[in-house]
């Protein structure tokens, strides 16, 4: 006796060998033996014998037509046997009763299973739309493995073409599209981003970090799509004074600007002019939440992303030849440079002109500040306000020296080229704009202070820098309180803050009130959006350094040991660890060779050649350097 039983959703086949009622002991074709319960047991049968009879039941089944077995199928639960005499129309063998069972054990849209043996044929529609899933699945898999084929080929699919930067910055894994580029990397054993570069969707490396950055931060982009008008600034009293800006030649947002008058009584005022956008950009205007979304100009080699619009930037920039609306605060300063008394107004200024970096560099530094010799039309301007610089560093720092001041690194990027330049901190150009920036956000954190204005501070204790609604100390700058408010064209807090300036000083109910949950959401926001910008910013900055590298076919290049196995590269902003380093002094200048150099993942390869000639090490870096090397 042979039987045909289901065990765990197979259909198998056994010769019995002992006939216990619920359990039987049987042996499968390939001898093994099994004990098996009787209530699996669908067919018993004697002929043909166990190792003919799968074979035939399965010609059996792919003889049977579906569709027709659907049909012949009654509506209600029944078993296969009784289906197999309906569709034979007489008594079926064995065979032909395990056919029709395969049949409709491999069949689950068709018959749906409710117990051994036992089916349910499926309703019309639900088989109908479970066909059409399975079409659709089959027409999925075939558009995917033409997509892998075209990946694959070096071909860019021109259906992936509007989905690069999903697929490549939030990537949905669970579409066709994803999975034929999963697919290809996998193939080609490259990174999703390296297949769309091999086929062309990235018309440079550049281009993939920039779109990243764009597509995570500005998703509606860089550009509004109506026009953002700011509001009239009203009628402004025309001050006296006629002022100058300091930045450098690419800075198209010119938030401050200065001016020095002698006055009759010996004394000297001197003008910090501030734009004032936030006379004609309300607090929830339009214009006001596209500056919001935005919080901070973002800034990157070769290009800038403003806070603001560039109608708007054009009205309140500080631009030469014009009357600008203007927050200032003025200072009555003593012969012996101590601040006799401040005042805030809310005016025009007249610019007389915009003072560029490159221009005044030249004739304005250490050696002609010394020597008092500044060939300028500003050269008096120019000599009191270093003096007065000078005095407000030494009071803010309580006498303390400064510390120690790193070169500053400047991008040019033209032509798709970078061209990289070192410009020393601490000029006499640097430090007029820096302590006046300093000397004004600090009076202006004061008074908004004392009057219980509420606003933005930077604040900084424990070494850590940080934004709070609480006035506190800037440690580091050695300052009561410190309110960001000189850059209100640029940053999101200076605009919030100038409104708060801007009322104090009108003696108006300020925009922002005492318990104005806006404030410190504002305050999250921004420093999110900052530390965003400024990742990014030093993101691109090693980009281009390493394009420099390949650019210059730099591959040998000096650097200065930090500690251990870091080093920092003398001629770029460019930090990173040497495995090979040997244990040196800080401070040694070394050799170090650059290569493998890889601008999508932004990594390179670094080995130690030496200490550079003419450095003269320590004895003990060179008792250090001989043992590694005989070693």
């Amino acid at each position: 006796m042979n039987v045909f039983y289901e065990e765990e959703g197979t259909l198998k086949v056994g010769a019995v060998l002992a006939d216990n009622a619920a359990t039987l002991q049987v042996e499968a074709p390939h001898g093994k033996r099994s004990k098996i319960k009787g209530a699996g047991v669908l067919l018993r049968f004697e002929q043909p014998g166990i190792s003919d009879f799968m074979p035939q039941a399965q010609r059996a089944a792919e003889a049977l037509d579906l569709d027709f077995l659907w049909e012949c199928s009654s509506a209600e639960e029944f078993g296969f046997d009784a289906l197999a005499v309906e569709y034979y129309g007489h008594a079926p063998t064995p065979v032909e009763a395990a056919g029709v069972l395969i049949k409709l054990h491999a069949a689950p849209m068709y018959f749906y299973k409710r117990g051994k043996g036992r089916y349910k044929a499926a309703p019309a529609e639900a088989l109908k739309a479970a066909l059409l899933s399975v079409e659709r699945k089959k027409r999925e898999a075939a558009l995917k493995d033409a997509y892998v084929a075209k990946l694959t080929a070096g071909e860019l699919p021109p259906e992936l073409k509007p989905l690069i930067d999903t697929l490549l910055f939030r990537p949905d894994r669970n579409t066709l599209e994803w999975k034929a580029l999963e697919e290809a990397s996998v193939f080609l054993r490259l990174s999703p981003a390296r297949v769309i570069e091999r086929c062309g969707g990235l018309s440079s490396t550049h281009d993939f970090h920039l779109r990243r950055f764009l597509f995570e931060h500005f998703p509606r982009g860089v550009d509004p799509e109506t026009l953002l008008a700011a509001e009239p600034v009203g009628d402004l009293p025309l001050s006296e004074a006629v002022a100058f800006s300091i930045d450098d030649a690419s800075t198209t947002e010119i938030d401050d600007a200065f001016s020095v008058r002698p006055l009759a009584n010996g004394n000297t005022r001197v003008g910090i002019h501030i734009a004032a956008p936030a006379l004609g950009v309300g607090a929830e205007s339009a214009l006001d939440a596209w500056a919001r979304d935005r919080l901070s100009t973002v800034y990157f080699p070769g290009g800038k992303i403003t806070m603001l619009p560039a109608p708007a930037i054009d009205r309140y920039s500080l631009a030469a030849q014009r009357e600008c609306p203007s927050l200032s605060l003025y200072a009555e300063v003593t012969p012996a440079l101590d601040v006799a008394s401040t005042e805030t107004r809310v005016e025009r200024v007249r610019i007389g002109e915009n003072l560029r970096h490159e221009g005044l560099e030249p004739v304005f530094n250490a050696a002609t500040v010394s020597s008092g010799e500044i060939d300028h039309t500003h050269a008096a301007d120019l000599r009191w306000l270093h003096q007065w610089a000078v005095r407000l560093e030494h009071v803010r720092r309580g006498g303390a020296p400064e510390g120690e001041q790193r070169p500053e690194f400047s991008f040019r990027v033209e032509d798709d080229r970078v061209e990289i330049t070192q410009r020393e901190r601490g000029t006499p150009i640097d430090k007029v704009v820096s302590e006046l920036m300093i000397f004004a956000n600090s009076r202006w954190g004061r008074e908004l202070a004392v009057s219980d204005t509420p606003a933005i501070y930077r604040v900084q204790g424990a070494g850590k820098v940080r934004m709070s609604t609480v006035p506190s100390a800037h440690v580091g700058l050695g300052v009561e309180q410190y309110a960001w408010s000189s850059s209100p064209l640029r940053r999101y807090v200076d605009l919030v803050n100038q409104r708060q300036i801007i009322a104090l000083a009108r003696g108006e109910a300020p925009a922002y009130a005492n318990g104005d949950e806006r404030l410190p959401a504002i305050m999250r926001e921004f420093e999110s959006a900052y530390d965003a910008y400024n990742d990014f910013q030093r993101s691109m900055e090693r980009y281009w350094c390493l394009r420099w590298l390949l650019q210059e076919s730099a591959s040998n290049v000096e650097a200065t040991v930090l500690r251990e196995n870091l080093v920092r590269f003398n001629e770029l902003p460019l930090v990173a660890r040497v495995a090979s380093l040997p244990p040196l002094d800080t401070g040694t200048s070394v050799l170090i060779e650059v290569s493998e150099i890889d601008l999508l993942e932004l990594t390179f390869h670094t080995e130690f050649r030496g200490i550079t000639p003419g450095f003269q090490a320590s004895s003990e870096s060179e008792n250090l350097l001989s043992a590694g090397t005989a070693s």
